[in-house]
């Protein structure tokens, strides 16, 4: 692999302590979710952290691909990003994500195209590719 960045963040105390880049742009408390047995606290999740960064890669994919596709937008590409953890049958702790995209004036079989082209060659896709469940969704604004 030719490198083209290095980014670097360390995590101090775990689930329950702070976040911070090695640059500063990212310096934040944590917090575990009630739902996984924590105080619900005012701090962000890797979850959190993990679906803004899985959203924002998957939609510059997604932009990549509608260029080389010459397809003209009516507006900004849109990702969220909904990351769950569970638990496998075997009690191993698991992530599936699902990803909404929004491509305004793409018609939904164009754009869904778009998305499993860009699920192909966006990194966060293939560095999760047979490792967790992606659902990919193709949302029409009304």
């Amino acid at each position: 692999m030719k490198k083209l960045y290095d980014a670097t963040s360390t995590a101090v105390g775990g689930r329950n302590g702070h976040v911070k880049s090695e640059d500063g742009p990212i310096d934040l408390n944590l917090s575990v979710p009630k739902g996984m047995g924590g105080d619900g606290g005012d701090g962000t999740n890797p979850e959190q952290l993990f679906g803004s960064a899985y959203a924002a890669c998957f939609g510059g994919a997604l932009g990549l691909i509608a260029s080389k596709h010459n397809v003209e937008l009516d507006g900004e590409i849109e990702v969220s990003a909904t990351i769950s953890i569970g638990k496998t049958k075997d009690g191993d702790l698991q992530l599936a994500a699902i990803l909404d995209c929004v491509l305004p004036g793409v018609d939904t079989k164009k754009g869904e195209e778009l998305i499993n082209e860009a699920h192909e060659v966006c990194p966060f896709s293939r560095a999760t590719r047979d490792n967790i469940n992606v659902t990919l969704n193709m949302m029409v604004l009304e």
